[in-house]
């Protein structure tokens, strides 16, 4: 039983740090021009999605007004 005790021991919290630095390293971050690109490309989507949701909600509740 004292075999299994020192099989799930966890790596040292040292090492683990040492691999997150390591793979941030990695990590490409991308432009100003780009994150303004894709900000804004979120936002008109957001809001055209809004606006598609509330057109179909308008439409349903006036459906359901009518049939009742």
């Amino acid at each position: 039983m004292g075999e299994t005790a020192n099989a799930t021991e966890k790596a040292p919290k040292k090492s683990w740090f040492k691999g997150l630095k390591a793979e941030f390293k990695k990590i490409i971050w991308p432009d100003k021009e780009t994150v303004t690109k894709q900000s804004f490309a979120v936002i008109v989507t957001t809001i055209i999605l809004g606006i598609i949701i509330a057109l179909l909600d308008a439409a349903i509740k006036a459906g359901i007004n009518v049939i009742i």
